[in-house]
């Protein structure tokens, strides 16, 4: 088994971060330090996070970070009565939109989901939800090697979200927003991120 790769120190900065953030100022890096890890709060920033996350599904990060003002435009801010409301001809139109990733499994998993999202407010909210699956232990990794891409809490969400009606919220899925919206602290011991 590979060790894996420790936190990499910027050559233009000096300053230790996650592999994946890239080695010279990118979207990527920008991302990694700006807001991957950190909590957002409201149910439209957990509503948002959620359907990227699902529509990242097999494409790269990268990609819907670029799409994602216009995934905002589209998907009214994520406003969950919004889209919920969405019909066919609202799924066409977006199928016809090039600016989004065009992918009508997924377009219609964001109305389903929306419409989760507002029957799950007589519950205490997506948002809670969420949250409520935080690791008692979070995971402290020092290596790529010794990263996790699911967990008793991730599945334990995903059974959850899918029994409340959500779809495309799978356990791998639903640890990478765990980690995106800092459900736990998700950056390698010795990122300059940990920790903040």
């Amino acid at each position: 088994m590979s060790a894996g790769v420790g936190p990499v120190v910027g050559a233009d900065d000096g300053v230790p971060r996650c592999p994946w953030a890239g080695a010279a100022p990118s979207t990527m890096r920008d991302y990694h330090d700006a807001e991957w890890g950190r909590p957002v709060h409201g149910e439209s920033a957990h509503l948002e996070r959620l359907t990227l996350e699902a529509f990242q599904s097999g494409l790269s990060w990268a990609t819907i970070l670029a799409k994602r003002p216009a995934f905002r435009e589209v998907f009214a801010g994520f406003d969950a009565e919004r889209v919920a409301s969405y019909d066919d001809r609202d799924v066409e139109r977006l199928m016809a939109d090039a600016r989004i990733v065009r992918n009508r499994r997924k377009i219609e998993a964001a109305r389903v989901n929306a419409a989760a999202t507002v029957a799950l407010r007589a519950d205490g909210g997506l948002e809670a939800l969420v949250r409520s699956h935080a690791p008692a232990a979070p995971p402290a990794p020092a290596t790529t090697a010794e990263q996790q891409t699911t967990s008793a809490e991730s599945l334990a969400l995903s059974k959850e979200l899918k029994r409340r009606g959500f779809v495309f919220v799978g356990p791998t899925t639903m640890f990478a927003l765990m980690e995106a919206i800092g459900v736990f602290d998700p950056h390698l011991v010795g990122c300059h991120r940990r920790g903040r």
